[in-house]
């Protein structure tokens, strides 16, 4: 399992489950886990300003986070436009065990208003603890990626 440095963090619409999962991260599977905010509940406050400070973070330390919104979509989109961030969706087991084996992601996002919260943390252990196949079709894939980011 991933035991490296672990960020979170949400917008209002991910709020709550952002708070369970910080426990569940803590208390069951003795996580140290940084929360990146916000740290109370503002319905006006916009997923932009914690997913990509999250993601700048992550690309910087070579480490992992979570982004939690409504759908996973907006913090999806704000992460992946950081340099050296495969941001996925984990809407299933399936999902996140192959984003990590296949396309070795650093950010998993979840949304907070489709899946349960005991779901949402399934989802997050099966990621932890799924390494990156190291297959060459895999690594050539992401080869191509970081190629298009370092092409300016």
């Amino acid at each position: 399992m991933y035991k490296g440095s672990l960020y979170i963090a949400s917008d209002h619409g991910g709020y709550q489950l952002k708070k369970r999962l910080i426990r569940y991260l803590q208390n069951e599977l003795d996580f140290e886990v940084e929360d990146m905010g916000p740290y109370k509940y503002n319905e006006g406050d916009d997923y932009p300003d914690y997913a990509i400070p999250l993601a700048k973070k992550v690309a910087e330390e070579d480490s992992r986070g979570i982004l939690i919104c409504k759908n996973g979509i907006g913090v999806c989109v704000a992460a992946n436009k950081v340099k050296g961030v495969r941001a996925g969706i984990g809407y299933n087991m399936m999902a996140a065990e192959t984003m990590m084996t296949d396309d070795k992601t650093n950010i998993l996002c979840l949304a907070a208003k489709l899946t349960s919260e005991e779901h949402s943390m399934a989802i997050v252990k099966k990621w932890l603890e799924t390494e990156f196949s190291e297959k060459e079709r895999h690594v050539r894939r992401l080869k191509k990626i970081e190629k298009l980011e370092t092409s300016d």
